[in-house]
């Protein structure tokens, strides 16, 4: 039989957008689209060698199903415009390939597909479909295949009954049971496809099913019979046409050849490389020369790599003098400074270096000893004749990472005014998913290789620092830094400015933070070094008990923290089970298996006792007494504002926001962060933030009046869970609760829930389908938000702060999972990120806006502490919650409690 090839372009389209980086050309074309699109085309034509074929696209505009259900796809935001570029382009490409490409109006892509399906099987054509929709499995056929290129999955009727559990003949009522959320076509309520399949299995097709519809009984059975006036509509909505009348026929769908000039013209402006060389191998690489694109790439090229050329080294007082005039009249000047340390707090300058435009940079050295280095102006008096501008607020400034900067010239008594922008935060708000360091953005955006800091400065015991550098390769290195900081904000923030909540969070939150975090690291914490060595004696001592109640419970003498040894005792003389094995085959003694251990074995809770203590005393009791800073007295922490994907800050060098604070261990150790004689110290928590979100997000109705009400929501839970009136409930079943609210917004486990409980699997599933048959808004929402990441490639927060999920399209099922459970919570936990911030920027606000003394010191979580001198307490206090609870309007009630104390636990 001869065969039909047929792609679904805009299925496609849109998967390859959201699945690969955001590639652009040194035009700053965004190009990934295309790239995705063609490399489909491209392997297809590898794996099918068809007779016809053809790339089928949406057209622009209505299609009947619209007339039929205004709503249809109503829900689907708008083409992203980096996408709605490219399809121009792209276009061009597959024209170029040889695929005919089509494109009817009135009809959707699906139906053009259908009707050349059905006519070509009518004419014994073999006809293969490569989509990524579950819609078309409807057309599957003994003649008919899909291929889902993008996961390599190959649906046959015999894949189709094994993906769906029915038949193709089936999908479409199978589809408006279960409803389709991509296209917003609402199925029946609590009927996923496990339900749908079985009832189609029992009665064989919709219209039998709904005959027999007063025989379901339960809820479910109820939601069915409240939604038979709507299921005919969402079959037809569901149902493929295969007669549409179509310009061109499946016999009219002959590949052309190739046109290689038209191709390696395109390839060239998008910089495909690797397919131009495969295109122009035996051929003049400078036939397509002529190409207008090509020329216009060119001349792009030419202007924006020509880089060290323009590189200037300032070693005179005119130079100085000329660069700061440059300077002074520049929108935007780009800063970075050289340094000896990457301790913020102990840095010393190096050198500096500016661009005031692309291409155009220099480099100030201040402090280089290398042999044969040329004079240097002096330090001091730089730094006090460049002071005015670098203090000046309306002196506008970008970096890659500025708040480091702020520190090193605040170490010289300078305060830097005037940040206007920062690369690092753009990419964050762009990609949080990326890297984010500067070589990274400079390969990712400009497509340009930095020089590393090892290309000059070596690597390990042999590495020099940057002061023995020589002043030339400094030049290029931290010039270049500064210039590509610039052309990088010139790439990324277009881009941000397109999407207005994307800009609105990097313009209102993550910028102004620069400055309050550069505070609070600044302020620094003061630390009870005694008390913590007195303690340490204590934990010592705890070590050495727990060490003897090992050894007596295992029989004999161990090393306890020897992997092999533990692993000997526990599963080679104890028989203990094993339930994981690490990537050797050797039975796994990681904290998850002794925590399943411990609950019917003592020497696992010893060792998990062993290993808490063993590691708060070497991360904190031993280690915070030496991190106090000898100038200031106190601890200084380090908050990275471009790590976690979901927008939290995370706490490093130290690291205080791993402190546990439900054991005993962990608050003593809290104790020993104090307030100065006639200070408090106070904390301010949201109280149950991540349910107070998922009950705005959920919009479930429980949750909602649970919350408006000011009950206890566990107790409440519990009350649902259990069938038992509220006052009834005991702490034991609150807790049984208070484990299901938080665990399950965290994606957990029937499996992770019986072991959190300590119950066997069967009853924690009970638990699970209880608590969402009494919280089905969470169900649908936990439901909604698996699609929607599927299908978008990321999740967003109540604010719009996007949150990608690399993972979530994975043919590998654990990672796959492991991204729909990221899916879930990420909106929880990434708004409460941008809330907790919203309270940093108002605290902070309040603070200079009164005038007060009060500072403050860390975030943690979801919990701001303060330093407060005794008179101002009574009104921090009182002014805390007001200004925390209104930094943004949620459907619930936000509650914050604070307390104070002369530390941080009696505080909190």
């Amino acid at each position: 039989m001869k065969t039909l090839l047929m792609v679904d372009g805009s299925s496609y389209l849109y998967r390859a957008f959201h699945a690969l980086p955001d590639l652009r050309n040194r035009l700053n074309e965004p190009t990934g689209a295309i790239y995705g699109v063609l490399n489909m085309l491209r392997r297809l034509h590898k794996q099918y060698h068809a007779d016809y074929s053809a790339c089928v696209f949406d057209a622009k505009g209505k299609t009947f199903r619209d007339a039929i259900y205004p709503e249809y796809k109503a829900h689907r935001p708008a083409m992203p415009e980096d996408l709605a570029s490219q399809i121009p382009l792209l276009h061009a490409c597959i024209h170029a390939m040889g695929w005919p490409l089509l494109m009817e109006d009135g009809v959707e892509a699906d139906d053009v597909i259908g009707t050349l399906a059905r006519r070509a099987t009518d004419s014994q054509v073999q006809c293969v479909i490569s989509t990524g929709d579950k819609d078309i499995a409807q057309l599957v056929s003994p003649d008919i295949q899909l291929i889902n290129t993008m996961s390599n999955e190959l649906l046959d009727e015999a894949g189709v009954i094994h993906k769906f559990g029915v038949t193709p003949s089936q999908i479409i009522d199978f589809l408006a049971l279960v409803g389709d959320s991509a296209d917003n076509i609402p199925g029946v309520e609590k009927v996923g496809p496990k339900t749908a399949a079985k009832w189609l299995k029992k009665y064989g097709n919709l219209e039998k099913l709904i005959a027999h519809a007063h025989e379901i009984t339960g809820q479910v059975g109820e939601n069915l019979r409240r939604s038979l006036d709507w299921l005919e509509t969402a079959k037809t909505l569901l149902t493929i046409k295969c007669d549409v009348p179509l310009v061109l026929d499946w016999q009219d769908l002959v590949a052309q050849s190739p046109d290689t000039s038209q191709l390696a013209a395109l390839y060239e402006r998008l910089e495909f490389k690797s397919w131009l060389r495969e295109l122009t191998q035996g051929q003049s690489t400078k036939a397509p020369a002529q190409n207008a694109l090509q020329v216009k790439y060119a001349s792009a090229d030419s202007a924006s790599n020509d880089c060290s050329s323009n590189y200037e080294t300032i070693l005179t007082e005119s130079q100085l003098n000329d660069w700061l005039m440059r300077c002074e009249r520049a929108e935007l000047v780009s800063l970075d400074t050289e340094t000896t340390s990457l301790d913020q707090m102990q840095a010393q300058l190096v050198g500096l270096s500016f661009c005031v435009e692309a291409g155009h940079a220099a480099y100030l050295p201040l402090a280089h000893t290398c042999p044969g280095v040329p004079q240097q102006l002096d330090s001091k008096w730089v730094l006090a004749r460049m002071q005015p501008w670098l203090e000046n607020p309306s002196k506008f400034k970008i970096g890659q990472n500025l708040k480091y900067d702020k520190h090193v010239l605040a170490n010289y008594g300078i305060t830097l005014r005037g940040v206007a922008h920062d690369t690092l935060l753009q990419s964050y708000v762009l990609e949080s998913h990326l890297s984010h360091d500067l070589d990274s953005l400079a390969k990712r955006h400009l497509n340009y290789t930095t020089i590393s800091y090892e290309e000059l400065t070596g690597k390990g015991a042999k590495q020099i620092g940057f002061a023995q550098v020589a002043i030339d390769q400094a030049t290029k290195y931290a010039a270049e830094d500064a210039d590509i900081t610039l052309r990088l904000h010139q790439s990324l923030f277009p881009q941000l400015d397109k999407t207005a909540h994307l800009a609105d969070i990097y313009q209102t939150i993550e910028l102004p933070l620069i400055d309050i975090l550069f505070q609070i690291e600044r302020n620094g914490v003061l630390l009870d070094v005694d008390q913590l060595h007195a303690y340490g004696k204590e934990v010592l001592r705890q070590l050495e008990i727990l060490e003897q109640q090992a050894h007596a419970t295992a029989g004999q003498a161990f090393n306890l923290n020897s992997t092999q040894q533990i692993q000997e005792i526990l599963f080679g003389q104890l028989k203990l089970p094993v339930t994981k094995k690490t990537p050797k085959g050797a039975p796994s003694t990681d904290e998850s298996v002794l925590q399943q251990l411990a609950l019917d074995y003592p020497l696992p809770r010893i060792l998990l006792e062993y290993r808490m203590l063993a590691k708060l005393k070497s991360t904190y009791i031993d280690k915070l007494p030496r991190m106090v800073n000898q100038n200031t007295g106190r601890v200084h922490t380090h908050y990275a504002q471009a790590v976690a994907v979901t927008g939290r800050l995370a706490s490093n060098d130290p690291n205080l926001q791993n402190i546990p604070i439900k054991t005993p261990a962990g608050r003593r150790i809290r104790e020993a962060f104090i307030a100065p004689e006639g200070w408090y110290i106070i904390s301010a928590d949201y109280s149950q933030i991540e349910l107070r979100i998922m009950a705005h997000i959920s919009q479930d109705k429980g949750l909602l009046k649970a919350f408006t009400e000011g009950r206890d929501v566990h107790r409440v839970t519990a009350a649902e869970i259990f069938g038992m009136p509220v006052e009834q409930i005991s702490q034991e079943q609150r807790r049984y609760a208070k484990v299901i609210n938080f665990g399950l917004i965290y994606g957990m486990s029937e499996f992770g829930l019986a072991a959190q409980l300590g119950i066997d699997r069967a009853a924690a599933r009970n638990f699970i389908e209880r608590y969402f048959i009494r919280y089905p808004g969470v169900a649908d929402y936990m439901q909604r938000t698996r699609e929607m990441a599927k299908q978008n490639g990321y999740v967003e927060t109540v604010l719009g702060r996007r949150l990608q999920l690399s993972d979530i399209r994975s043919p590998q099922h654990n990672r796959r999972m492991g991204a729909e459970r990221a899916a879930i919570n990420a909106p929880m936990q990434g708004t409460a990120a941008d809330i907790i911030k919203l309270a940093m920027i108002a605290v902070h606000n309040w603070l200079a806006q009164t005038e007060a003394q009060s500072k403050l010191i860390m975030q943690v979580h979801d919990e701001l502490v303060l330093e407060v001198p005794e008179n101002e307490s009574a009104t921090v206090m009182q002014q805390l919650p007001v200004l925390m609870e209104n930094v943004i309007k949620l459907d619930v009630p936000l509650v914050v409690q604070t307390g104070q104390g002369r530390n941080w636990e009696r505080a909190h």
